[in-house]
């Protein structure tokens, strides 16, 4: 199986990247800056997207996980923050940057006997989940969510499954020491919801342990 996998310099996309490696299957990771085995890949960029489209040749692509995120907005104040360019860039990598990935690489996964895309999105990006603040964040998440969504609707029927989900509350450098999962154990719990998509599932929102999550 070839597996593609953006922002897979830390966190949750190296921990799958490490699994799907150590499983046997075929990886291209990427991230913004590249090296270290890893495509160098700014999803924003569209001219990026075709290098490494015309990269992968005529190799089919199995699975497209499109991972790569940032939250801008942490800590943020509503009376004097969250200016412009702090939105640009949120929407630009969280939402752009999936549709760009999403369509470079749509010849390779048409080749695949069964392709499928993971977007990593966020339960923050639900209707049902409104605490307040981090506002670009939750709504590129929920932008995300809903591209996902209507992906699933257009691909289905050229045979291409896509998945949208919640990776849980993920120690890495968005999450912070104190969540309550290791990225090997979301990693672990993602890779099971990637080999249960199909094409009877596409469209789903999902949590990493297998859960459904309201919209």
């Amino acid at each position: 199986m070839h597996v593609v996998i953006t922002g897979a310099s830390r966190g949750i996309g190296q921990a799958l990247a490490a699994r799907y490696t150590a499983a046997g299957h075929q990886v291209t990771a990427t991230s913004r800056a590249g090296g270290n085995g890893l495509w160098p890949l700014d999803v924003t960029d569209k001219a990026a997207h075709e290098r490494l489209a015309a990269e992968l040749g005529d190799s089919p692509v199995d699975l497209l996980i499109c991972n790569a995120g940032i939250y801008t907005d942490k800590g943020q104040s509503l009376d004097t923050g969250y200016a412009v360019p702090l939105w640009e860039e949120g929407f630009a990598t969280n939402v752009t940057g999936v549709f760009l990935s999403v369509q470079a690489l749509l010849p390779h996964l048409a080749r695949a006997s069964e392709g499928k895309i993971a977007i990593i999105s966020s339960q923050m990006g639900s209707d049902t989940r409104a605490p307040g603040g981090s506002y670009i964040y939750r709504a590129s998440k929920a932008a995300a969510l809903n591209l996902g969504r209507n992906l699933a609707s257009d691909l289905k029927p050229r045979g291409i499954a896509v998945g949208i989900y919640h990776p849980g509350w993920v120690q890495t450098g968005m999450g912070g020491a104190g969540a309550d999962l290791t990225t090997e154990e979301s990693a672990a719990g993602l890779v099971a919801r990637f080999d249960g998509l199909s094409l009877s599932t596409t469209g789903c929102f999902e949590t990493w342990d297998g859960r459904a999550h309201p919209f």
